[in-house]
């Protein structure tokens, strides 16, 4: 496939974009690769001067942005976050539900219960209102496209990971639930994320970063979410919906 085919393919043009988490890791390239195709990208991460940067990057190419605060965890935040990028762009066609976070716990028993409410708050709590308030919004413009990203964890769960792991299968049974309430006009799928050499694998082990148990049996690198995020986000998927896709590699 030429390069000017695959550009028409993934075609954004005309498109908004809100990426969660959109200042770093897999959200930053997510959030870049959907303008360098042609969308106008709602940058949204807990710190303003982060999204500021990554929207200067992408207005670089040409393409309109938003940067934007928000605790995707506190659903009066979310509800500005909206209110703030319907006013200035009128529309949203794709959702990208990114922002999350993972620590770890020595054992389930020693869970503080502090730290559950967190995890859920931004893992869970966070997407589906976000979901709900745009969903619905995407319904009444004609449609669109959600996109939850999860991770490997939801299936492969570990003790240490408990309420993370509990959080993201939450978001997979998210998936299906407003693929069923928004469809058949908005789509809604998972994009389950395997290991990356994001900026957090700046603190996993050297074997880490170099190995996994998988089949092709390495981290992947962040741009190589992209073409996922793009088939997810674009007209091409047309006939996907509720589904769970997995990008990790063949995680065993």
């Amino acid at each position: 496939m030429s390069e000017g085919a695959g550009r028409d393919l993934f075609s954004l043009e005309g498109k908004t974009a809100l990426v969660t988490g959109g200042s770093r890791g897999l959200g930053r390239e997510i959030a870049l690769a959907y303008a360098r195709y042609g969308a106008d990208v709602i940058v949204t991460s807990r710190k303003l001067e982060a999204c500021e940067a990554v929207a200067k990057e992408i207005e670089a190419l040409g393409r309109r942005a938003l940067p934007v605060a928000c605790h995707v965890g506190r659903w009066e935040e979310i509800d500005a976050l909206v209110e703030t990028a319907y006013a200035r762009f009128d529309h949203v066609d794709v959702l990208v539900n990114n922002a999350g976070m993972s620590p770890l716990a020595p054992s389930s028993a020693e869970t503080p219960e502090a730290l559950v409410d967190k995890v859920l708050a931004v893992n869970f709590k966070g997407p589906f209102r976000l979901g709900a308030l745009v969903g619905k919004r995407m319904v009444e413009h004609g449609g669109g496209a959600i996109i939850n990203v999860s991770s490997f964890a939801a299936q492969r769960a570990k003790p240490a990971f408990g309420p993370y792991a509990a959080s993201k299968a939450g978001m997979n049974a998210l998936t299906q639930i407003f693929a069923l309430e928004y469809g058949p006009t908005v789509r809604v799928n998972t994009l389950s994320a395997g290991p990356f050499l994001t900026d957090i694998a700046d603190h996993w082990p050297e074997e880490a970063r170099k190995k996994t148990q998988s089949a092709i049996g390495r981290p992947g690198q962040p741009d190589e979410v992209v073409t996922t995020a793009l088939y997810l986000a674009s007209p091409y998927s047309s006939f996907v919906t509720g589904g769970v896709v997995r990008v990790d590699g063949g995680l065993v």
